[in-house]
């Protein structure tokens, strides 16, 4: 059974992981980066918040079809079902981003994957991820498999059946998918039809192992799925792990933008839309969350004030007495 993911912050600024069971080593003298360096890992989405999610460029192609094959005299279908709030009306969802909802994130990650894979720019590979020569289940893998897309619901069910028989959350759908994206740019391949099932694999299984307390065994993941093997898993979490030059630090802004990114990716192609009108009962719990956080706020920002001496108790004062020798 593989040894569970421990994450050690190294003083050189390097996110280092070690697992005595596949033979990772924490980064000894490794160099700072440099400038050059820096300047591409800014411009990396996974790594510098002010970039744009790959996903959401990728998505803007067919946005920009399904805008301009729309007549200006005819609205969509999906503008027409779409909900927006009044006056007498509010709608809101259950969606946070501390709490995402767990079937909308899974939905809009699948969606992401979808368009990587469809607005790819080459088939870039390696035979780590080939699941012609690591096979995920005994049955034959088709002569054109590496040539037809995958449709968005078969994704989707892959991915739901990973995080439902693993008890994984809506957040570590969301680090899976900045994993995911960080691999592309850092070994500077793409996802495609052949290696889609083993990339998002490896990038569910690190992601459960950073992100829960209590994270998923390899071991685990053989149990669901039912052919493969614990070496093969470790070895691609190994080569995982060295692609990603062993960062796996998700800085908050990080996690925030690709919250928001998938949220409109959503709202552009009307997925899972839990929108509903605003109850009383919803109303009272909204504002007892908001009087709760109010009262944290005050009684921090007490604590945080400077203690001074009003005017009603300087007759309290009392000046030292000078003593002459």
């Amino acid at each position: 059974m593989a040894e569970k993911l421990n994450a050690l912050n190294c003083p050189n600024g390097l996110f280092v992981s070690v697992c005595p069971a596949i033979g990772w080593q924490p980064a000894q003298g490794v160099p700072r980066l440099l400038p050059e360096e820096k300047l591409a890992q800014e411009a990396n989405p996974s790594d510098h918040p002010r970039t744009t999610t790959l996903f959401l460029n990728k998505s803007q192609t067919d946005v920009r079809e399904k805008r301009k094959s729309n007549n200006i005299n005819n609205m969509s279908p999906g503008l027409l079902m779409r909900k927006y709030s009044s006056c007498s009306t509010i709608f809101l969802d259950d969606s946070t981003v501390s709490q995402p909802n767990l079937k909308n994130t899974i939905k809009c990650v699948a969606l992401a994957i979808y368009y990587h894979i469809k607005n790819r720019d080459s088939s870039r590979s390696l035979d780590i991820f080939d699941e012609q020569k690591h096979p995920l289940s005994r049955e034959k893998v088709a002569d054109d498999y590496s040539a037809v897309n995958p449709e968005n619901r078969l994704i989707y069910r892959f991915i739901r059946t990973l995080f439902s028989s693993a008890q994984l959350t809506a957040e570590c759908a969301i680090v899976t998918l900045v994993y995911l994206e960080r691999l592309l740019t850092y070994a500077e391949m793409d996802i495609c039809p052949s290696n889609w099932k083993r990339i998002v694999l490896g990038a569910i299984l690190l992601a459960s192992k950073v992100w829960d307390d209590q994270a998923v065994w390899n071991v685990d993941y053989c149990q669901i799925l039912k052919d493969i093997t614990v070496e093969d898993m470790n070895e691609m979490e190994r080569h995982f792990l060295e692609l990603l030059q062993f960062n796996i630090n998700v800085p908050a802004s990080v996690y925030a933008k690709y919250y928001f990114d998938l949220r409109s990716l959503a709202d552009d192609n009307n997925v899972g839309s839990l929108l509903e009108p605003l109850s009383n009962k919803r109303a009272q719990k909204l504002e007892a969350i908001s009087r709760l956080c109010e009262d944290q706020y005050k009684n921090v920002s007490k604590s945080c004030l400077r203690r001074s001496v009003s005017a009603d108790n300087f007759v309290h004062v009392k000046n030292t007495k000078a003593i002459l020798s």
